[in-house]
């Protein structure tokens, strides 16, 4: 069985890691969604929220699951026995940040890191552009699912 991971930290999720996690449910035959909760930086939502809008948001992939993490990207792909990690690039400003990661993990273990282009339609989307858009007011739904742009809204109004 070909297993591969997803991670980041998706404070909040978008459409554009949706695009990339629905991708890579067709080329793997299980995709775990890895949600980075480490605690010393600090998010707009608590990993058990980011946690719980992932899952509701890869619903429709039947092969895809969600789970929280700590630690190592590479541990958790060993502990999971995943042979590959998903990253999608927006630009060659992503390649060049993603490239020493994956040749990073390539060294720890024997996992290899899957490039996928984003759409041209979330190719500028970023989970920091949105929550920075969200913040002072701009309108944010193209490029968040529903549920989060009501909690995205929901957590703004209370700053």
């Amino acid at each position: 069985m070909s297993r591969a991971v997803c991670p980041g930290s998706f404070d909040p999720v978008t459409n554009g890691h949706i695009d990339i996690i629905g991708r890579a449910s067709r080329l793997f035959d299980e995709v775990v969604v890895a949600v980075g909760v480490n605690q010393s930086k600090n998010r707009l939502f608590t990993a058990d929220e980011r946690v719980e809008m992932l899952e509701r948001a890869c619903a429709p992939f039947a092969n895809v699951r969600v789970e929280g993490f700590t630690g190592l990207v590479t541990t958790f792909c060993t502990e999971h026995d995943v042979q590959a990690t998903v990253k999608g690039l927006r630009a060659a400003t992503d390649f060049d940040y993603e490239m020493p990661m994956a040749q990073m993990n390539a060294a720890l273990t024997d996992v290899q890191t899957v490039f996928l282009p984003t759409a041209t339609g979330t190719s500028f989307v970023s989970s920091s552009l949105v929550k920075e858009v969200a913040a002072f007011g701009g309108d944010v739904s193209a490029f968040v699912p529903d549920f989060v742009l009501e909690r995205l809204t929901t957590r703004m109004a209370q700053r």
